[in-house]
């Protein structure tokens, strides 16, 4: 505990780039009670709405909120929504100078209508073609002019157009002649394209989706099965070894839900991390904490292990919120005690 500590409290030393698909989360809150004469669906009466950043910008916000140093590099629209994302970026005074506008797009906007502590329905307005060639051109250049600003690179991959192959050959090229850090909260039809990155944050579901996308040898005969089917603890560890090796990746964090973590390490070190969470009430963004906090964690000095233990501690605080939360470095201090 008191390594952890010390890593945490260098948090504020670490500075961070974060590139990946900008989202705006929406939150319209009300109470409901009554059912629509139209149809058969609850009538919220809505009497609040709240705007908080969403995807890559959450992550930024994370480590704002733990006092790290962060960069976000995106893409957003020209748009209303544009507007009121920047005002809650510079509200949480987050670096937005890696943020290209782009006037075809629309700033990707998801609204969660919460009655009482509830989400009712999720409305998702998103533009998810692929980036031009020039504006893709324009990311890299940004990156390859700031890269020795910044102690690791965070991908965010919400598969709405930003990330995307050349693009993230370039950063992992980048990176490695740099001597940087660089982590990706994936998705899973991408995963091939992390190979030899630090560490992917695939959640259970991803891993097993990705398992059965990727073709690798001696592993597709083994889990080709139907989408139905049931993954055992054995098969995902079986698995997660298996695409290690084949994406040559330093390590792999498997969020697990109620059941913790796993940390695979390039050593065939496997080891489990119950959860501390206390209690549930939202995972919106559980993952965007994760990787936030592993990351920070890494660029403060700590161990694999140990990077992994802080990330289990914050994403347990922030699943007791509701809405896409953070966690402050006091909350994570006080959790640890």
């Amino acid at each position: 505990m008191k390594n952890l500590k010390t890593i945490i409290s260098r948090f504020n030393k670490a500075k961070i780039l974060v590139v990946g698909d900008i989202i705006l989360d929406e939150y319209i809150w009300g109470n409901v009670d009554r059912i629509s004469p139209e149809a058969p669906v609850p009538v919220v009466w809505a009497n609040k709405r709240t705007y908080v950043p969403g995807g890559a910008a959450n992550v930024a916000n994370n480590i704002r909120s733990l006092n790290g140093q962060v960069c976000l590099l995106g893409v957003t629209g020209k748009d209303r929504n544009t507007d009121i994302l920047f005002s809650e970026l510079k509200d949480r005074r987050i670096n937005t100078k890696g943020i290209f506008i782009e006037p075809e797009r629309h700033t990707t906007l998801k609204t969660r209508i919460i009655a009482g502590h509830q989400q009712v329905v999720r409305v998702d307005w998103e533009h998810t073609d692929p980036l031009p060639r020039d504006l893709n051109s324009r990311i890299i250049k940004f990156v390859r002019k700031n890269i020795d600003d910044f102690d690791a690179i965070i991908i965010e991959d919400y598969g709405k157009g930003v990330i995307n192959m050349h693009l993230l050959a370039e950063l992992i090229r980048l990176a490695h002649s740099h001597k940087k850090i660089i982590t990706v909260d994936p998705k899973e039809e991408h995963f091939q394209y992390y190979r030899g990155v630090t560490s992917i944050t695939p959640n259970r579901r991803e891993l097993e989706n990705a398992i059965r996308n990727l073709k690798i040898k001696d592993m597709t005969n083994r889990f080709k099965v139907d989408n139905d089917r049931l993954f055992t603890d054995k098969d995902i560890d079986s698995a997660a070894r298996k695409i290690l090796e084949y994406l040559e990746l330093g390590s792999m964090l498997v969020t697990l839900g109620e059941h913790g973590m796993k940390l695979l390490e390039r050593s065939g070190r496997l080891t489990h991390i119950a959860t501390v969470a206390q209690e549930v009430f939202d995972v919106s963004g559980a993952g965007d904490t994760v990787i936030s906090t592993f990351t920070l964690g890494l660029c403060c000095g700590g161990s694999l292990l140990e990077a992994a233990h802080i990330a289990n501690f914050a994403a347990g605080i922030v699943v007791g919120k509701i809405g896409t939360a953070v966690t402050t470095r006091r909350e994570l201090l006080e959790r640890l005690h």
